[in-house]
């Protein structure tokens, strides 16, 4: 399912494109930004890659750029829990910050969460990292934890 926003397209990531992104392996049309994957994104594409099944929402995309380059990733960690909320996670290539495509990233992605029964988001950034705060608070979410290390955001998804 590819979740379009006007300047942003999030691509489904099979298990199978998984491996490849790990491996390197680039094949026409798959046009990924000379620093993508990021090495923060390595990890949940190799659980990806070895799951044998994946949820078709609540799963990896791709995140392209309005020229279709692949410039990075969204993740949700699951399917939405028990009390409705899905947790996820973002990243783009350094070169491509500071743009507002992971503010509009985000949005689009929690409102095709919200489209397939996800009530409430949550997310987790280092607590230096204050670009990252700055986005999810862009998307509507705010601080509802802090600890050492790590600033935990969350807001409520309006149905559709």
């Amino acid at each position: 399912m590819t979740i379009r926003t006007a300047r942003t397209t999030l691509e489904p990531i099979s298990g199978a494109l998984a491996q490849r992104i790990i491996d390197r392996d680039e094949r026409d049309g798959d046009a990924w930004h000379p620093e993508y994957p990021f090495a923060d994104e390595l990890g949940p594409l190799r659980a990806l890659a070895a799951s044998p099944t994946t949820d078709p929402v609540f799963t990896l995309y791709l995140v392209r750029d309005a020229h279709g380059v692949a410039v990075g990733g969204f993740g949700f960690f699951g399917p939405p829990d028990h009390t409705g909320t899905v947790e996820f996670g973002y990243g783009l290539v350094p070169s491509a910050r500071g743009k507002g495509l992971a503010t509009e990233a985000v949005i689009g992605a929690l409102e095709h969460a919200a489209q397939h029964g996800a009530l409430r988001a949550r997310a987790d950034t280092d607590v230096a990292n204050s670009a990252s705060q700055r986005v999810l608070e862009k998307a509507g979410l705010s601080e509802i934890e802090r600890t050492g290390t790590t600033v935990s955001f969350a807001r409520e998804l309006e149905r559709p």
